[in-house]
């Protein structure tokens, strides 16, 4: 078993390319090219098995529809403080950026995602604060707060959408790409909108996922 890895960046760099995302052209991401190459090669440079997948090195359904809406629909972020979580590459907090947000915090709490986020916010021009801490059940007084790709498991999706309904009920805009996940409250949100997204037969279960964005119901 090898050292853990003392440089992020330059595992990153090392294993992974600069690409254009698809749903969002105007945005480049360092992606790897396969999944489980990079997951064994991640656990091998960490010295640790069962770590979950590599959420940073893959532009994800939800995180494409997002950062596709907020580009789209500028005035959601606009001058605004955001809060892009559980931001994985960075790719929702990027388009924030560029759509004229005031500031975005990317929170995550895997230290190569917050050191790819750091390098591809470089690499599109922007600059993001990148947040390690835990921030479910915190409010910081973000005006507008995006969660893509966040209904895998049933205990944390339940503890999130309380979360992110309590700082809607409280002003925040709250905006949320999912293509379908298990435990997404539908009967909580109202649907914004939806997209067919180019993604990766070894992520998901079909090569175009059609994914929706998503925003707390009003009362």
């Amino acid at each position: 078993m090898r050292a853990p890895i003392a440089d992020p960046l330059a595992f990153i760099r090392a294993e992974t390319r600069l690409n254009p995302v698809p749903l969002v052209p105007e945005i480049s991401l360092h992606v790897a090219d396969e999944a489980v190459p990079l997951w064994q090669r991640t656990e091998e440079e960490l010295g640790e098995m069962g770590l979950p997948p590599p959420f940073w090195a893959f532009a994800w359904a939800g995180g494409q529809a997002l950062a596709r809406h907020v580009l789209d629909h500028p005035e959601a972020v606009a001058g605004r403080t955001v809060l892009d979580f559980a931001s994985g590459s960075g790719l929702v907090g990027i388009a924030a950026m560029k759509a004229g947000a005031a500031a975005v915090t990317c929170a995550d709490i895997d230290p190569f995602a917050r050191a790819a986020i750091g390098l591809n916010g470089q690499a599109n021009g922007v600059v993001l604060t990148a947040a390690e801490q835990d921030l479910i059940g915190t409010d910081e007084g973000w005006d507008t707060v995006l969660a893509g790709d966040i209904a895998y498991e049933k205990d944390l999706s339940a503890r999130v959408f309380d979360w992110l309904l309590a700082l809607s009920a409280r002003g925040a805009t709250v905006l949320i790409g999912d293509p379908g996940r298990t435990y997404l409250p539908k009967d909580r949100l109202e649907h914004l909108a939806e997209y067919s997204v180019p993604v990766t037969r070894e992520l998901e279960d079909m090569e175009i996922k059609r994914t929706s964005v998503w925003r707390p119901r009003e009362g």
